[in-house]
């Protein structure tokens, strides 16, 4: 954690040249009264913020007199990100509320194409489009801004698009996720998420051409989203169906049947102990006009619609609420699902009343 004042003062020209000799962004506010209400809510966002954000502050005449500044925020970049594409630097030109100041500086930090690192992977919101390279600035700043700046020629006209760079090495996770295991050559690899957070590859070789027409085409919803998905299985006959990323809409969003899914990761123990009372449910709901299924959330992408965040999850999906799936609770024993299927199924069941009992089987008998 950062130590000492939020915001550093700077006393004059020698300060200000000193402060922003960096390789990271930095804000200065320039007050010729400190207690202006600008300076009073600039202090506010710079103790919100100080744990991401560089912040300086000055009164000095020398430096307003330099700058020809009374009462405004700057945002600086760091030499080794300036283009030919935005400004190096940037005056707020906004009033004196904390949240206005706020997103001036959140919306303009990273300007048209952030340096996406690990640290600061979350501050990124979709839909965003990022470019997998060798980016390194400590030994190869220039050949990281010659991709970058192609990046950017593009990225100037959607508005409405985040754009970042990130180093493939450090994010091989995510080009594992996108399917990609390997990454040879130099070009950067285009990966993609829209606003809702379905994943698109660029399957051409990068090119400004290419990757202009991909952004167009991501912007106007004509990709086909990348599904990481196992292979759809060949015998899928067993009484807990075997889902995968493909089939997902066929078993599960399209089924006319209410649905109880569990998505597990095979490396899971207590997944591992559900796994033969999930099979014997299977097997005691046969018949019965409801899916027991199952996915391997480590090998497929989940729907967004379903929240995994550990293993097993399970979920109970109405078949006339397909888009408003119910996280179950309850108990894992054998009963316990019973019950809850029972009390919970859009239709009564045919061998169990409500309360999960068996029921005799109306006789042919007079």
């Amino acid at each position: 954690a950062q130590v000492g004042p939020s915001s550093k003062e700077l006393k004059g020209v020698d300060c200000q040249k000193n402060f922003l000799t960096t390789d990271e962004i930095s804000i200065i506010g320039y007050f010729e009264k400190d207690d202006s209400p600008l300076s009073a809510a600039f202090h506010a966002v710079s103790k919100k913020l100080r744990e991401k954000v560089r912040f300086a502050h000055t009164s000095a005449e020398s430096l307003l007199e330099k700058e020809g500044l009374k009462n405004n925020i700057v945002l600086y970049r760091p030499k080794i990100l300036h283009n030919k594409f935005e400004p190096s630097s940037l005056k707020y030109e906004g009033g004196d509320s904390i949240a206005d100041i706020h997103e001036f500086i959140t919306k303009n930090y990273f300007g048209l194409v952030g340096v996406r690192t690990r640290d600061n992977a979350g501050e990124f919101k979709n839909p965003l489009v990022v470019a997998y390279y060798t980016v390194d600035y400590v030994k190869n700043a220039k050949g990281t801004n010659y991709w970058r700046n192609r990046i950017m020629k593009v990225a100037k006209d959607f508005s409405k698009i985040s754009f970042a760079i990130s180093n493939k090495d450090d994010f091989q996770h995510e080009l594992n996720d996108f399917g990609l295991d390997f990454v040879k050559g130099d070009k950067p690899v285009i990966l993609a998420r829209n606003a809702k957070g379905q994943k698109f590859v660029m399957k051409d070789e990068f090119s400004v051409e290419n990757f202009e027409k991909f952004v167009k085409d991501l912007e106007a919803g004509e990709l086909e989203p990348f599904l990481k998905s196992e292979p759809i299985p060949e015998d899928n006959s067993g009484n807990v169906k075997v889902v995968v990323a493909k089939n997902f809409d066929e078993l599960i969003t399209n089924a006319e049947n209410d649905v109880l899914i569990e998505f597990y990761a095979p490396w899971c123990g207590h997944c591992k102990k559900l796994a033969p009372v999930f099979d014997e449910l299977g097997d005691k709901l046969a018949n019965e006009d409801v899916v027991i299924a199952k996915m391997d959330a480590t090998a497929n992408d989940v729907p967004p619609t379903f929240e995994v965040r550990g293993f097993p999850t399970l979920f109970w999906v109405p078949k006339n609420a397909k888009n408003s799936p119910v996280k179950y609770e309850g108990g894992r024993e054998l009963e316990d699902f019973v019950k809850y299927i029972a009390k919970h199924s859009t239709e009564p069941l045919k061998n169990f009343d409500r309360k999960g009992n068996a029921v005799k089987a109306p006789s042919d008998e007079l």
